[in-house]
């Protein structure tokens, strides 16, 4: 085992290398047996990769302060952020949560019957002692769901380990939505990975708090905000999470608090995915809003100017839009007529630029209806809030 540091803000960080062992499994039916070494390696405190229908989780024992802390050691996460854990079985919960009462009991039961397994998570009160503290980042609550991807089901219940699992990439890289994905970040980093094939759904779960009866969005993801309207009395939004917050945290990013300091320190997250830059691409990004014909017209203007300057040039358009461009790599997120094709092509697409030494990407944006809440989310983030409107 190797030995490579890193540095992070003023830390240094020494990252132990070790072997990352590989797995193969049938996305829709794992064998009896073909995980169990992956599981044994989760009970003795080591870090899995593994498929879910969001993106791939790395997965460690969420109980073991040791084990967690190796997750944060391989995807270079702060430590104030904090993880999901995954369970097999609600009944699960009562190992690791205090009840809720009243509507809020209610509420979260009808959530649960409606979305788990599925692209859910819930914050919940969590019992003293049940996990580590790195999981819940110090708070009273922990982040729960329950996957709905065959493999993860089964590695979870053969490891017997309630599993925190944040994305499988290193922090601020796009999330990775294949096998291979997993292994260009973190090989040499976690003790093994589960190839269970594509995720399905592109993008991260749906984080939600319950308050009576009310349904706060904290992370929008696979489950939407009109889906979740169909179960709840009320649905509303954090303030990081509402429609539109990429372009409002453009301006806040840019005036100190009262204090001083960034007003995006105040306080640590309470759910993954509210506080630091994530998912981003290796070049600079910035995303164009408005009219499809201004916004294309603007688009090859900087092109142009940038390809003069010997820059290489990247464009993510919708299927409908992508011919107009001429950047040295133009990709096709998707349709805008089914924006989940492009929410299951976003993360895959941003890689890419990486891949092709893209410099400069120009972004076209869509509606915030439906699952283009959650696309836009994240767009927005790889961008580092950088909205230009024309």
């Amino acid at each position: 085992m190797g030995q490579n540091k890193a540095e992070a803000g003023d830390t240094t960080l020494t990252i132990h290398l070790r072997k990352t062992l590989l797995w193969e499994a049938d996305s829709h039916d794992p064998r009896d047996g073909e995980l169990d070494e992956a599981a044994a390696l989760l009970r003795e405190g080591g870090t899995v990769a593994f498929p879910t229908e969001t993106v791939y989780g790395l997965g460690a024992d969420a109980r073991s302060t040791a084990a967690v802390e190796r997750i944060f050691e391989a995807k270079g996460r702060p430590s104030d952020n904090p993880l999901i854990v995954h369970i097999s079985d609600r009944k699960q919960l009562e190992e690791l949560t205090l009840p809720l009462v009243g509507e809020s009991a209610i509420l979260a039961d009808r959530l649960m019957d409606q979305f788990w397994p599925g692209p859910l998570t819930i914050v919940l009160p969590v019992k003293p002692g049940a996990v580590s503290s790195r999981v819940t980042a110090g708070l009273a609550t922990v982040a729960v769901r329950m996957p709905a991807h065959p493999v993860a089901l089964q590695l979870i219940a053969a490891s017997g380990c309630p599993l925190a699992a944040p994305s499988a990439n290193r922090s601020g890289r796009p999330s990775p939505t294949l096998a291979s994905h997993v292994r260009e970040d973190l090989s040499g980093l976690i003790d093994g990975i589960v190839d269970g094939g594509a995720a399905g759904v592109g993008l991260e779960s749906t984080v939600v708090e319950v308050d009576g009866d009310l349904v706060r969005i904290l992370r929008p993801g696979g489950v939407t905000a009109e889906a979740l309207r169909e179960v709840a009395a009320r649905v509303d939004y954090d303030a990081v999470a509402a429609p539109g917050a990429g372009i409002a945290a453009a301006a806040a990013a840019a005036a100190p608090s009262a204090a001083g300091a960034p007003a995006a320190e105040a306080q640590a997250p309470r759910s993954p995915g509210m506080k630091y830059a994530h998912y981003a691409p290796q070049g600079l990004m910035h995303l164009v809003k408005g009219d499809a014909d201004a916004v294309s017209a603007y688009i090859e203007a900087e092109v142009g100017a940038a390809k003069a300057r010997g820059e290489r040039t990247g464009v993510l358009a919708f299927a409908e839009h992508a011919a107009r461009y001429d950047a040295d790599c133009v990709l096709v997120v998707g349709s805008l007529a089914q924006l989940e094709t492009a929410a299951h092509g976003l993360y895959n697409a941003l890689r890419e630029f990486d891949n092709r030494g893209v410099q400069r990407i120009w972004a076209e944006t869509c509606s915030e209806q439906g699952i283009g809440h959650a696309l836009m989310n994240r767009l927005s983030k790889a961008a580092g809030h950088a909205v230009v409107h024309v």
